[in-house]
């Protein structure tokens, strides 16, 4: 069973703006790598972060991430600005989703035109740079029902939500348990590492464990060090790493050899 387990390294929110944040992360990751071997990453891009951080306008980020994909990681889409920039919300439920729980749903309530134009934008930045558009991942995970039918038509391998990944175009779900934590205030930090644990031991057996990384996390010492701790210990128990795509082309593969 332990050879057919898997783990995926991904890094949220990666600009320009954030990718200060983990540098330091990621070297302790390389050297991880060398004890144990290959520590692929899959990094969540984000072409113009917040309006204020154009990946066009960066040459050494576009070449550090370049540098990142020939070592063997992915890099996929997440979102284009992943901020809200829609009209403020006005139900009760839409303002828990877009206040509360994220300010960052950019893909939550555009309409289908507006979603294609964003996704094409994404995706012209990727081909601009040699980059094949594997998968898209939504700012905190929401996505409208306008971006779902955009998104079937357009060449992404798959997209993904906190416990699932989903292959396109049809939206065929696959179980893949996420452990993320939300590290913006002290007590968010405490029921996250709770939520974490439990998640890593409820999960112990799946095929597949996430490890959903944002750069907030960077930012926190004893957060940082959970992350390392829990990625080495998933190796020690026999997971491999793996990114999302190559996991996905591996089940695929899988398939047809049993047909």
């Amino acid at each position: 069973m332990a050879d057919r387990r898997h783990l995926s390294l991904v890094l949220h929110d990666v600009a320009p703006e954030t990718w200060p944040d983990y540098v330091d992360f990621v070297a302790q990751v390389d050297a991880l790598a060398r004890r144990y071997g290959p520590i692929p990453i899959t990094w969540l891009v984000v072409p113009d972060f917040h309006h204020r951080s154009d990946c066009r306008r960066d040459g050494a980020f576009l070449e550090n991430l370049q540098h990142r994909q020939a070592k063997g990681d992915e890099l996929a889409l997440h979102g284009y600005y992943h901020c809200d920039d829609a009209p403020a919300p006005r139900t009760p439920r839409d303002w828990f989703m877009r206040r509360f729980y994220t300010w960052e749903g950019e893909f939550y309530t555009l309409d289908e035109n507006e979603a294609a134009r964003r996704l094409d934008k994404g995706m012209e930045l990727f081909l601009s740079q040699g980059w094949p558009p594997t998968g898209f991942v939504a700012p905190a995970w929401l996505m409208s029902e306008g971006t779902r039918r955009a998104l079937c038509k357009r060449d992404f391998l798959y997209t993904s939500d906190p416990q699932h990944l989903y292959t396109l175009p049809d939206f065929t779900c696959i179980e893949a348990p996420g452990l993320v934590w939300s590290a913006r205030s002290a007590w968010r930090r405490g029921l996250s590492r709770l939520a974490s644990e439990t998640q890593r031991w409820r999960h112990r057996q799946a095929p597949l464990l996430r490890l959903g990384l944002h750069p907030v996390d960077m930012r926190h010492a004893h957060v940082k060090a959970y992350w390392l701790t829990v990625l080495e210990r998933l190796i020690q128990e026999g997971r491999r790493p793996i990114t999302k795509y190559d996991w996905i082309m591996k089940q695929r593969r899988r398939e047809q050899r049993a047909a």
